[in-house]
């Protein structure tokens, strides 16, 4: 593993290291994250088989942008497209049908995705610089405790991945609230920072 300083150059060291097919782990605004391409079956095989991933968990993505997530996930429902207008970028995971050129181990042959926007500058810079949402899940073996230390990752998982982008210790705090709005009302899958209450609020007042 190759460890590097978040910087512009650093940015776009990692998005030729993931366009290659390699898994970077990235700062968000929570914790750090494994970030591969998505439409890369073999990319997303190294994740899933790095931290010893169940086959069946999805992977959830992260993106640049309203913009980018249409581009290269499809249009989203009314009802995403408020919820995403309302708290993008920010900690909102939004479960939206999986496209088919996605790798089928992105979904957990689901046919469904969770993406959100991260209001994180360097996360979003890595996304526009690859031109495509990045996978996201936390930088850590499966059931062991994720980490906001970069020094954490280094010492817990990079044998297992190419690249760490190094900003320092991330924000850390609660998860992302991941939200299913693949049907004609949101469905909670796992409360975090965003409340329920103010997700149903901002769907009521459409």
């Amino acid at each position: 593993m190759t460890r590097i300083s978040a910087d512009a150059a650093g940015i776009e060291r990692a998005a030729r290291v993931i366009r290659e097919g390699g898994v970077v782990a990235i700062p968000t605004d929570t914790l750090y994250g494994l970030a591969a391409d998505p439409f890369n079956a073999d990319a997303v095989a190294r994740i899933v088989d790095g931290k010893e991933r169940p086959a069946e968990r999805a992977l959830p993505l992260i993106a640049a942008d309203i913009d980018q997530v249409v581009a290269r996930l499809g249009a989203l429902p009314a009802m995403a497209a408020r919820l995403a207008a309302r708290f993008w970028p920010g900690p909102l995971t939004l479960v939206i049908s999986a496209p088919a050129a996605l790798a089928p181990a992105v979904s957990g042959a689901t046919g469904r995705v969770g993406v959100r926007v991260p209001a994180h500058d360097v996360a979003r810079a890595l996304c526009r610089a690859c031109n495509s949402p990045l996978t996201a899940t936390s930088a850590n073996i499966s059931g062991a405790a994720a980490s906001a230390s970069p020094d954490e990752v280094a010492r817990t998982i990079g044998s297992r991945i190419d690249l760490l982008l190094d900003a320092g210790p991330t924000p850390g705090g609660a998860p992302s609230t991941v939200v299913d709005v693949t049907g004609a009302e949101p469905r909670l899958l796992r409360a975090g920072a965003v409340a329920w209450s103010e997700v149903i609020a901002c769907v009521d007042r459409a």
